[in-house]
């Protein structure tokens, strides 16, 4: 196949027609020399010019898009920014690639392309010729790890023999500075000249042994024309181990008085660049730690019923409705429904709510999470990659890999920073030669080498990736996923957050809030009366008051539905009347003393229920939909940010001005019907500017998709979750304060990150060039500059790694108990 040729898939091909017209639109894109589709195989081959945008463009206008994948490659060998730039562009390269994202952070990149137009293996020889080694990221933990284990014991294995081979050398030429006599003691006993042969030997296994993997990969790269990290490494030892070879063996070459050696140096160097990478190494295993808590909440076998018998069997043989068993204390292994059994179950390793949850026959169960003291059955509803686990996973991962706009910047000035580098070595060496003191070689060799070895691009390919990595890891631990990682950036900088009232403030059914009994009667009477007359009713308001009621409910006679009104019914002789106002004024019973009550509870917003028996007025019950516990300090540490509170619902505006009242709530968008969402969004942004919408039916998924960011209730329907930037596990209000917590320290992390690795560089690589020299008489030795530079890309790290502390910002534990044991304290009542 010729180079400008690429076939990749078409989809939505139902017949000849389709595939004709969709070559016709690959035949009118400009570049286009020959285009064609072929029916059978649903695959197009296309030569010319034409951009792979181009083409996706015009199939998908024609109604029949481009098949895309997302192929997933693990790269070793990188150490910088430069590196990370280079290998996005080895992949843009190869046909049929739409976008390539690299991460150094954890050594991964994540290609989008056109399917069937290249796979893995082209994809990894791309890389190969680019200097790196890459291969398919599979789903092997357990391999990835190992493979990491094994980096990291020969890094270990290198930095040890560095630092055993540079210590005598370090010792013999700098001895002389901290030890009185110490260098006579050395000229009088092996002489100078035993001396720097010693050296020589030594620094020269450095450079072979331990300091090859900066030649391996610098020096390729320097003759291809793409210097990185290891070739400005590789360019100063060297040119510190040469000049004092030539110092050494033909000093003859030199001018006098420039005859030193700086063998140390060189060593030095690479035993400093190597502990840098050494402790950058481990500290890039912390950044994963959240994930490896995750993958790690997988239970390895599963108690599984198949013929009667329960058998244990690895977790990848459970299939989709399997009966599974579990013994008290055990990890679920799949999602699924309860069958048989009571228990608690501790889901705090998926929600980040620490109290455990009451659960009976019906409910659901989560996989990762742990049973108490119950034993259960349930069958299993998700499987494999579908648990929700799985999808809490995949979810942090592709988050993890996300690239934020406040890194444009930094991957502007990486393309350019290592030619820049050595162009300033260059340019710091001739300055030193011509207007350098005496000897000027001397002096200029060492800025030279010094403003080669103190460059950092390390911190600036670290400075986003990592922060994101540990952030978004946190933040799944707090119940908060981002589910999109360019929402932690957007969601920074939201300036109000609206919310949809019902299932997302409220939850979302209505419930007893208030019980008035008339004079002479008890409102617990009243209420089992009024629920026992209820019991055949399918009304929401019937559950309310069913769930509501204590003690034992009685089988109601002659009940008989008032359209628009409510009922009547017989109960243990007692005629009961149960439903609105207008059905007393109809019926003629006054309201009396709980007539004050009765408008209280309607100004409010509420729903009264008044109730009758025997021909007189006997209570007044309010129900309304509940706000969800924590609602309150949740919109008040919202508040407590700077950021305004907004809420968006269809019910009646007095039901939400009441709501908003109580809430503490900004601004209200009431009687909105479901369409309306997306308008009331925009007229938020219009007012207040960016905003963060928070919601959980099929309805919110347009509000979702038009705000910055959509935060889904992950207790709500897959459609929001879908829609959403941000996912909410448990469902708790108090997980959107958490996700804009986090969101601002992931951001004020990324920003001291980026200051210190620009900083960094700006400061130290004039004062390496000798910049103070003139005026103070100091000038950097090339040793102090390696450590610098390997203690630059260490302090990146440290400081993301810190958000692995970083705590929430409302205690949750009294709203998830409140929350846990509100459905019990019902259930006993009924």
């Amino acid at each position: 196949m010729a180079d400008d040729t690429i076939r990749f898939e078409v989809t939505k091909l139902n017949c000849g027609g389709c595939a004709g017209r969709a070559q016709r639109a690959l035949a009118g894109v400009p570049g286009v020399d020959e285009a064609s589709v072929n029916f059978a195989n649903r695959m197009a081959q296309v030569e010319g010019s034409a951009g792979v945008q181009a083409l996706r463009d015009a199939l998908a206008s024609a109604g029949y898009p481009a098949g895309e994948e997302t192929i997933k490659l693990t790269i070793e060998g990188m150490s910088c920014a430069s590196c990370v730039n280079r290998v996005e562009k080895a992949l843009l390269a190869v046909h049929g690639v739409i976008s390539a994202h690299v991460n150094l952070a954890s050594e991964t990149a994540e290609v989008r392309l056109l399917a069937g137009s290249a796979d893995g293996a082209d994809l990894a020889r791309a890389v190969s010729e680019a200097g790196y080694k890459a291969h398919l990221a599979g789903d092997d933990s357990a391999e990835r790890d190992a493979r990491k284990a094994e980096e990291h014991k020969a890094l270990k294995r290198d930095l040890i023999l560095a630092a055993a081979l540079t210590l005598p050398v370090f010792i013999i030429e700098m001895g002389g500075h901290l030890i009185p006599g110490f260098h006579e003691m050395i000229m009088g006993s092996i002489g100078q000249s035993a001396s720097w042969l010693l050296q020589f030997v030594l620094v020269t296994a450095v450079l072979v042994f331990p300091g090859r993997r900066f030649y391996e990969v610098g020096v390729p790269l320097l003759f291809k024309g793409a210097p990185d990290m290891n070739a400005l490494v590789a360019l100063g030892t060297f040119a510190a181990w040469a000049y004092s070879t030539v110092a050494l063996f033909l000093p003859g070459l030199l001018p006098e008085g420039t005859r030193a050696v700086y063998f140390e140096a060189a060593g030095v160097i690479v035993t400093l660049i190597l502990l840098g990478r050494f402790l950058e190494a481990r500290a890039k295993g912390r950044t994963g730690a959240a994930i490896r808590r995750l993958v790690g909440l997988r239970p390895a076998t599963a108690r599984v019923e198949r013929d009667g018998e329960i058998i244990e069997l690895a977790i990848e043989e459970v299939q989709l409705g399997d009966v599974l068993h579990v013994r008290p204390g055990e990890r679920i292994a799949v999602d699924g429904e309860l069958l048989t059994g009571q228990s608690y179950i501790d889901e705090s390793m998926i929600t980040g709510e620490p109290v455990p949850v009451g659960k009976g026959p019906g409910d659901t169960v989560v996989g990762g999470t742990v049973n108490g003291q119950g034993a259960l059955s349930f069958r299993a509803t998700a499987v494999g990659k579908d648990t929700m686990l799985a999808r809490i996973i995949s979810m942090v991962e592709e988050a993890q890999g996300a690239r934020l706009p406040i890194q444009a910047l930094a991957d502007r000035v990486v393309i350019w920073f290592v030619p820049a580098v050595m162009a300033a070595a260059a340019l710091t060496f001739v300055a030193w030669m011509v207007f350098g003191p005496s000897p000027a070689l001397t002096y200029a060799l060492v800025a030279t080498v010094s403003v080669l070895i103190i460059a950092c691009p390390c911190a600036m390919g670290l400075a986003t990736p990592t922060s994101i990595m540990v952030g978004t890891g946190r933040a799944a631990e707090l119940g908060v996923l981002f589910r999109k990682g360019d929402a932690l950036q957007a969601l920074d900088g939201c300036e109000v957050v609206a919310f949809d009232k019902t299932g997302t403030l409220t939850e979302g059914k209505p419930a007893l809030v208030r019980s008035e009994a008339a004079p002479g009667r008890e409102a617990a009477e009243v209420l089992r009366l009024a629920a026992s007359a209820e019991q055949g009713s399918e009304h929401p308001i019937a559950r309310a008051l069913e769930q509501a009621a204590e003690g034992v409910l009685s089988q109601p006679v002659d009940s008989a539905a008032i359209a628009g009104h409510g009922l009547r019914a017989t109960v243990e002789d007692h005629a009961l009347l149960v439903g609105a106002k207008r059905l007393m004024d109809r019926e003629g019973i006054a309201l009396g003393a709980l007539e004050t009550a009765h408008d209280e509870i309607a100004s409010a917003g509420q729903t009264p229920v008044l109730v009758a028996v025997d021909g007189e007025i006997a209570g007044v019950f309010a129900v309304a939909d509940r706000v969800k516990p924590g609602a309150r300090a949740a919109i008040d540490a919202l508040h407590a940010r700077g950021v305004k509170v907004a809420m968006i619902t269809g019910d009646t505006t007095a039901t939400a001005q009441a709501i908003a009242a109580e809430l503490g709530i900004d601004h209200v968008e009431a009687e909105v019907l479901p369409e309306g969402k997306l308008a009331a969004v925009k007229t938020l942004r219009e007012r207040f500017g960016a905003v963060a919408f928070v919601g959980d039916g099929i309805n919110d998924a347009p509000a979702l998709a038009e705000a910055e960011v959509g935060i889904g209730i992950g207790t709500g329907t897959d459609v929001a979750i879908e829609s959403a930037d941000v996912v909410l596990v448990s469902g708790a209000v108090s997980g959107v304060v958490e996700a804009v917590h986090v969101s601002g320290a992931v951001l004020r992390n990324i920003r001291q990150n980026l200051f210190w690795a620009f900083g960094y560089n700006v400061a130290l690589i004039p004062v390496a060039a000798g910049v103070l020299y003139p005026a103070f008489g100091l000038l950097l030795s090339p040793m102090l500059a390696a450590g610098a530079m390997a203690l630059s890309s260490v302090f990146v790290l440290s400081n993301a790694l810190r958000l692995r502390r970083l705590a929430p910002v409302l205690g949750t534990e009294t709203e998830t108990a409140a929350g846990a044991a509100a459905p019990y304290e019902k259930e006993s009542h009924a």
